[in-house]
């Protein structure tokens, strides 16, 4: 009985960690993501009921910041070129969210126990973030190409324009864009 116990609680937590498979396919994320414990699609839901975003935008700012990875950090600077060095900046988890961004976000909730490598947190504070912007910055809360911009360069960078002379950026929230426009189709079709 003991054993059977034991296996059943590993198979529940194992899903927990992984990262899914099939990331270009939402519905697919959710089927894999599904569980009792830690069901993705519950969470999305209610992160898009509490601040208006989209669900297809939530987890397309997710898929381009993390790919899914729990515990995504910067790839390290290199010394002399070839020394593992410092990360450029302390964005961590799902969200890439910095220290201070994610510390803000812990005060104004008050999820003081909020964590970017729970999948629930971080997707909570996706919304949290694009509503932010929407307040601040005028930005509707399904423009996923401007909602994007304005995560990525921040609130007063936004609102600075520092986007328009960096294409990178503008591309990133572009592919941003296009997923969520797939996202958003692949959810209609699995009727989610």
């Amino acid at each position: 009985m003991r054993v059977l116990v034991l296996a059943l609680t590993l198979l529940l937590l194992g899903g927990c960690a992984t990262t899914p498979t099939h990331i270009d396919d939402v519905c697919a994320v959710f089927d894999q993501k599904g569980g009792w414990f830690n069901n993705w699609y519950k969470a999305a839901k209610r992160s898009e009921q509490e601040y208006g975003v989209p669900v297809a935008i939530l987890m397309a700012t997710i898929y381009k910041e993390s790919g899914f990875q729990a515990h995504a950090k910067p790839p390290r600077t290199k010394l002399l070129g070839f020394i593992p060095w410092t990360r450029p900046s302390s964005a961590y988890g799902y969200p890439q969210a910095l220290d201070g961004t994610w510390a803000w976000y812990q005060r104004e909730t008050g999820h003081g126990g909020a964590k970017r490598d729970d999948f629930g947190d971080a997707v909570d504070f996706v919304g949290w973030y694009h509503y932010q912007s929407h307040v601040r910055n005028g930005i509707a809360l399904n423009d996923a190409y401007h909602l994007y911009l304005a995560y990525y360069a921040g609130h007063g960078g936004y609102a600075r324009g520092v986007w328009k002379s960096r294409p990178y950026m503008q591309r990133s929230a572009r592919r941003a864009q296009d997923m969520a426009s797939r996202y958003a189709v692949q959810l209609e079709r699995c009727g989610r």
